[in-house]
């Protein structure tokens, strides 16, 4: 996805570059802190930005928590324009004081908004598996702990990454806060290890190094479209049969003491214009947040048949600390 992106003549920066991430070109830069996921559509909607106004558009691409932990770590002498991450890390982000006031234009259209932030893509948890090499395939929690899977299956890090931290809060919907922590404990037979980065496990599905791995509705579908990935997305049942998931949105909003802030409000315009939000499901494979925008695509027929629930980000914030330890004792790290 990556080298497409490049092709097209974007510069997507990754999270260990050395300097500033502004870098030159005066005023006419936008510097985005994003999480991984967007590229290919990101490439689309920089080159039609930078056709509209001038401005280039230089991305800075890493895990959800590290988004906000370089912001952070920059708090003094910001070099961000725009964050865009997954929840609870916006949440967190804004707490931290990182987010400053900005309604974008058309945010009155999109309900997972607030004075800091909104949604501008949505996504939702799922899983994949190698259709190929992890026969018969997976379909419930419980068929995730066969021994088959033992080294062969991974999923991103709860605390480090969104979907990771995703993974936790489904596992606490479906099996009650204890339950999560005791499933975990019995996952990690099976587990390769810590990841960072959910898509990152994504070639390994494909290759077959891996037989199943967590992600993100959106990603996925992006990367069995564009890359031609070997593996297929799922939504674990629980034991009465029933699957649910629920909405991970990508969440932009401008950063405090932003170095490029006009055009930083700029490109938040940008994304949630209506021309903009039209692209999401076909380019972005992902679901337009824009309320007068009608979902379409891929993602509508997977997610006809899933129950949608819808965490309380408020107390999910409020707990994750103690819910990332209590996670990494049950697990043993």
């Amino acid at each position: 996805m990556l080298r497409k992106v490049l092709a097209v003549g974007l510069l997507l920066l990754t999270a260990a570059c050395g300097g500033t991430a502004g870098g030159s070109g005066g005023d006419q830069t936008v510097t985005v802190y994003t999480v991984d996921g967007l590229a290919g559509w990101y490439g689309k909607r920089a080159e039609e930005f930078r056709a509209k106004t001038g401005i280039e558009v230089r991305f800075v691409e890493s895990g959800s928590g590290e988004v906000v932990t370089r912001a952070e770590r920059e708090k003094a002498n910001p070099q961000a324009d725009v964050l865009v991450t997954l929840p609870p890390f916006i949440q967190r982000a804004s707490a931290a004081g990182l987010l400053a006031d900005y309604a974008p234009a058309g945010s009155d259209k999109v309900p997972n908004r607030t004075g800091q932030y909104t949604a501008v893509v949505d996504n939702y948890l799922n899983f994949i598996y190698n259709p190929k090499l992890a026969q018969p395939a997976p379909k419930t929690w419980q068929d995730l702990l066969d021994p088959r899977f033992k080294g062969k299956l991974q999923y991103s890090t709860p605390g480090q990454a969104g979907d990771g931290t995703a993974v936790l809060l489904q596992l606490k919907h479906v099996f009650g806060d204890q339950g999560a922590l005791d499933y975990l404990a019995r996952l990690e037979a099976n587990n390769v290890g810590p990841s960072s980065s959910t898509g990152k496990l994504q070639p390994k599905v494909s290759k077959g190094e891996l037989l199943v791995a967590n992600g993100d509705l959106q990603m996925n579908l992006t990367s069995i479209r564009d890359d031609k990935s070997e593996f297929e997305v799922f939504f674990p049942a629980d034991d009465q049969g029933v699957r649910s998931t629920f909405a991970i949105p990508y969440y932009a909003g401008l950063a405090a003491g932003a170095p490029h802030a006009n055009n930083g409000r700029k490109f938040l315009d940008f994304l949630l214009s209506e021309e903009v939000q039209k692209t999401v499901g076909a380019d972005a494979m992902g679901r337009a947040t824009r309320s007068d925008v009608p979902a379409e695509g891929r993602i509508e027929e997977l997610l006809r048949d899933v129950r949608v629930w819808q965490p309380d980000w408020t107390s999910v914030v409020a707990t994750l600390d103690a819910d990332i330890a209590a996670y990494t004792r049950a697990v043993g790290r």
